[in-house]
This record gives structure tokens, sequence and C-alpha cells, in this order.
């Protein structure tokens, strides 16, 4: 199995229809992700928007753009 990376972002749509994505770090784990959210949740800006933060799990030394402007084989 590979490692994991986990990456924490915060991203809503703001009043004037616009998304906003600002991406806080990237953990090694999910827990620790989790916990870095909950202290964010609590600082101005963000606490605007408590329900916005995303946590994705990405596997290391994989690639995700496989498709589209290059071809990998």
């Amino acid at each position: 199995m590979r490692e994991k990376a986990y990456l924490l972002q915060h991203s809503y749509e703001d009043d004037d229809g616009c998304e906003e994505t600002k991406i806080i770090g990237i953990f090694s784990t999910e827990e620790k992700a989790k916990e870095v959210a909950q202290v964010y949740r609590t600082i101005e800006g963000f606490s605007r928007y408590p329900d916005c933060f995303f946590i994705d799990a990405y596997e290391l030394d994989k690639q995700f753009w496989t498709e589209g402007f290059i071809t990998i084989e």
C-alpha cells in the first residue's frame, strides 16, 4: 500500500458568487488535518464558513493528471 498525504483546504462561494479556495496545508494523517481544521474554524474569516473545510487523501508518488494535454502510457 502506498503512503498517503492529506490536503486540507477551505473552499466556499462568497456573497458575490466568487469561489474562494485556500490551501491550508498537507498533512501526514487525516487526524492531523482535522485537528488543524478545528483550529482554523476559530479564526476570523474562516469562522464565517465553518463547514467549508475539505480533506482529500492523495497517494504519494502517483500521477493524477494522466490525460488531456499529455498521454502517459
